[in-house]
């Protein structure tokens, strides 16, 4: 289902544009490295000419303290339980995602480590650039390796990748997105705009929130059941671990609501598959080749304003509105029918119903609380969901 006219910016986060589509090319940053160069060295000799002048009688220098300038000491350990320790834990098995498209085109994104040495990225990253891309994982020490992609699931944009050699990279901790609260501390670790190994920090400004997405280039569109972060997520991000204060992942970073064509930054609202999903879908990618959706079996009707997600009353290009034997069928739910909850958790309209659904897993058994016909007393039946 579309979003009506005027509404929000939702879309993947965008792939860094190459140089050839009008971003900063290595030239660009070049110039820009050159004018830090020079400012630096004009304030450089603003202080060396200080110095110059503030000399005693004697001959004496001036110093301004510090540790001595020993730039290669190692970087300190950090408490275990500060964001700088929990990205010196995590760093290590974040990559950096390199695509190259047939016709010169290029890509990046980001990906995680986990077991068996699959990295779990966004479907959006690997497959923005067709079938006859080729791919690179970037590790954090800077080396690299050829990869090939293992599967992908479009309508979750999940994909799992496998790099094309050996690494003795630890896989990352997992985590449970379903104990994870509004206001909890999380840490976004991606390559932005190619900035390879870049950290935020932000918490989880919401749950459950109905994001529509697209895939880049016009692909498949899909709603994902997302976590809401204030983490800055930019270009380049997609497929990186949100992971939360004891650096377990929690989310895959997927989407972000733009200011508009001219704003495809940060506004401080990202959003993350949670990783219960993500990872029963890569899982399914590697065991089986295939992934199968929950189903309830009805058709939401995206018109409906009047609370909750009601159930189209008629057919609709000849699909049922609620399939025959189906979930919801066997558990008495009928066209006209409105789902005011599930499990507890109301439902606002039908994309939030879509969301919720797909972040299921066939067979689960959820409790839909509905209003026959819209109206009069509220039924709540437990409904196991089917695979499709």
């Amino acid at each position: 289902f579309g979003q009506p006219p005027g509404g929000p910016n939702w879309a993947p986060v965008p792939a860094p544009p190459s140089a050839g589509r009008g971003g900063p090319g290595l030239g660009a940053l070049a110039i820009i490295g050159l004018l830090i160069a020079l400012v630096a060295g004009g304030l450089g000799a603003g202080i060396v000419a200080l110095s110059t002048g503030d000399r005693t009688a004697d001959g004496g220098k001036v110093t301004f303290g510090g540790s001595g300038g020993n730039d290669n000491a190692p970087v300190q350990n950090r408490p275990p339980d500060s964001v700088a320790g929990v990205a010196q834990r995590v760093l290590p098995s974040v990559v950096m995602i390199r695509v190259s498209g047939p016709n010169g085109e290029d890509g990046a994104g980001t990906g995680f480590i986990v077991n068996d040495g699959y990295i779990i990225t966004n479907n959006h990253v690997v497959s923005g650039l067709g079938s006859g891309a080729s791919i690179r994982v970037v590790f954090n020490d800077k080396s690299s390796l050829p990869a090939t992609i293992k599967g992908t699931d479009p309508s979750s944009d999940v994909a799992v990748i496998k790099p094309e050699g050996s690494h003795a990279l630890p896989p990352l901790a997992i985590g449970d997105s379903d104990k994870l609260a509004v206001g909890d501390p999380v840490i976004a670790i991606g390559s932005p705009l190619g900035l390879q190994g870049s950290v935020t920090t932000g918490i989880v400004s919401s749950l459950n929130r109905a994001v529509p997405t697209r895939g880049e280039g016009g692909g498949e569109s899909t709603v994902m059941n997302a976590i809401q972060t204030d983490a800055a997520i930019n270009p380049g991000n997609s497929g990186g671990p949100l992971v939360d204060a004891k650096g377990r992942v929690i989310g895959m970073n997927t989407a972000i609501l733009t200011g508009g064509a001219d704003q495809q930054g940060s506004i401080g609202l990202g959003f993350a598959i949670p990783i219960n999903q993500a990872k029963r879908v890569a899982q399914e990618i590697v065991n089986t080749g295939t992934v199968k959706q929950a189903k309830l079996g009805v058709l939401p009707d995206p018109q409906w304003q009047g609370g909750g997600a009601r159930i189209m009353p008629q057919a609709v290009q000849g699909t049922a509105p609620v399939t025959k034997s189906g979930p919801a069928d066997r558990a008495g739910i009928k066209p006209g029918d409105v789902i005011t909850k599930v499990d507890g958790r109301p439902i606002e309209n039908a994309s939030d119903l879509i969301a919720t659904i797909r972040s299921k897993a066939p067979g689960n058994v959820v409790k839909v609380t509905f209003l026959p016909g819209g109206k009069g007393q509220e039924k709540t039946v437990d409904v196991t969901l089917a695979a499709g």
